[in-house]
């Protein structure tokens, strides 16, 4: 049984260790706020975007990334640089691996999480920095210009993002994005019927469905890496919640203990000092 100094001590750690569990969940909280505030919804530039889908006869345009002609894929893991999260970097790569076993791919693991998991399970792979909010943008930008190079030099078709997503605070999910093919809209902001618009057109339509497409995975990959790090925080503010409480519960189970020792010793006190007293009464008569 430990003694009462060594349970104190182990009172006084607990409290400490507490206090830094709740000036980290504080943290937490404030940076999914703060990161929250600055994400915003871009979907007056995805309106126009998709609306130079119209001026194009997708249905009967010729394109790989319309029409693939191989089974070949890109599959980019999110995950982040810094623990604390759980097992939410571990489920990333576990839903990467599963969709990189369905057909030939190469897989990219974006932070440094996702690379040591990797490398535990022995799967080849290329690696990004994780996210940083000032950097997120242009970080999107350079994994967007790669995977386009590969994906023209290696004639692969096909391309998916796994990231973590925040349902709420306290809830996320793993989400996989299917960026390639392309999947055209079926209807026009106006209500009209689907089909090309009658207008000229002076650069070729495979260059400008192209470029689009191009475009249209810069956005993604950008709206993406924000989802990562607010599912991060969240993900930590669980982790550190979940860890609050178990603390918690280890100060109970101490403090009980420590009492409990304590009483034993004032108890055991108690006795000898008795004992010692009858003894010297009994050594001393009247």
């Amino acid at each position: 049984m430990k003694t009462l100094s060594t349970l104190k001590k182990d009172m006084d750690f607990n409290g400490s260790f507490s206090s830094i569990v709740e000036v980290l969940k504080n943290i937490a909280v404030s940076q999914f706020r703060a990161l929250e505030k600055k994400i915003k919804s871009q979907a007056e530039f995805l309106s126009v975007i998709n609306s130079f889908f119209e001026f194009l006869d997708s249905e009967n345009l010729e394109h790989p990334f319309l029409r693939p002609k191989e089974k070949k894929q890109m599959v980019v893991a999110v995950t982040s640089d810094s623990g604390l999260l759980g097992s939410l970097n571990r489920y990333v790569i576990n839903a990467a691996v599963k969709e990189i076993e369905s057909m030939p791919s190469r897989l990219v693991v974006v932070g440094e999480r996702g690379k040591l998991y990797a490398k535990e399970m022995g799967i080849p792979f290329v690696a990004f920095p994780g996210i940083t909010d000032e950097k997120r943008y242009y970080q999107a930008m350079q994994l967007r210009d790669y995977l386009t190079n590969r994906i023209g030099k290696e004639s692969i078709f096909y391309l998916k993002v796994v990231y973590p997503r925040p349902v709420s605070f306290t809830v996320q999910r793993i989400e996989i994005a299917s960026l390639l093919p392309y999947t055209p809209g079926n209807k026009r902001r106006s209500g009209q019927e689907t089909g090309p618009l009658d207008i000229i057109i002076e650069s070729a339509p495979e260059d400008i469905f192209s470029y689009l497409v191009y475009l249209l995975i810069g956005h993604n990959l950008y709206e993406i890496f924000g989802l990562s790090r607010l599912a991060e925080f969240a993900a930590r503010f669980a982790h550190l919640e979940e860890s609050s409480e178990r603390l918690k519960e280890a100060q109970t189970k101490l403090r009980l203990q420590y009492f409990r020792v304590r009483h034993e010793l004032v108890d055991r006190n108690m006795r000898e000092l008795f004992s010692a007293r009858l003894l010297f009464a009994g050594k001393h008569p009247q």
